[in-house]
């Protein structure tokens, strides 16, 4: 699955700002819900749900907060380059400045998790993450996200 599928340039935030976790996900869900037309209170809500269950911070600075939302038409990706980094009580205990948010209808299953996994893979890549963190330009962050060099296997 590449991430041009999943991503539209105007899914691209060059420069959140946001002081919270709390706060990044707001900001979040109402760009998202310009992106999918689903209300921004049901994508916040189920984002938040999901934090409740174990942060969506991988790691290295990268979060990938997820969920599913029953009347969604298909999978959707919004990632945010925060113009400072943010507490997200990540699993390494590192502050957070590149977000993916990804939202799948309820019966995704499996393009759900294929998905996530092609996310992770992709901003785990440590060249990958210095371009994204390297550029304030959302077209440029765009183009490093879909460009086909960023394979899977790049990890």
């Amino acid at each position: 699955m590449d991430l041009n599928e999943l991503l539209r340039p105007e899914a691209v935030i060059a420069n959140l700002k946001a002081n919270s976790k709390k706060q990044a996900l707001q900001e979040l869900a109402e760009r998202a819900s310009e992106i999918c037309g689903e209300t921004e209170r049901d994508i916040f809500d189920t984002l938040l749900q999901r934090e409740r269950l174990g942060s969506t911070g991988v790691g290295n600075g990268i979060a990938i907060p997820h969920g599913k939302i029953v009347n969604l038409d298909g999978l959707h990706g919004l990632f945010a380059r925060l113009d400072k980094p943010i507490e997200f009580d990540s699993l390494d205990d590192q502050p957070v400045d590149l977000i993916f948010v990804l939202l799948a209808p309820e019966g995704a299953g499996a393009d759900h998790l294929k998905a996530l996994a092609r996310v992770a893979r992709l901003l785990r890549n440590n060249e990958i993450a210095s371009k994204l963190r390297a550029t304030t330009d959302a077209t440029a962050l765009y183009s490093i996200l879909t460009h086909p060099q960023a394979s899977p296997n790049a990890a």
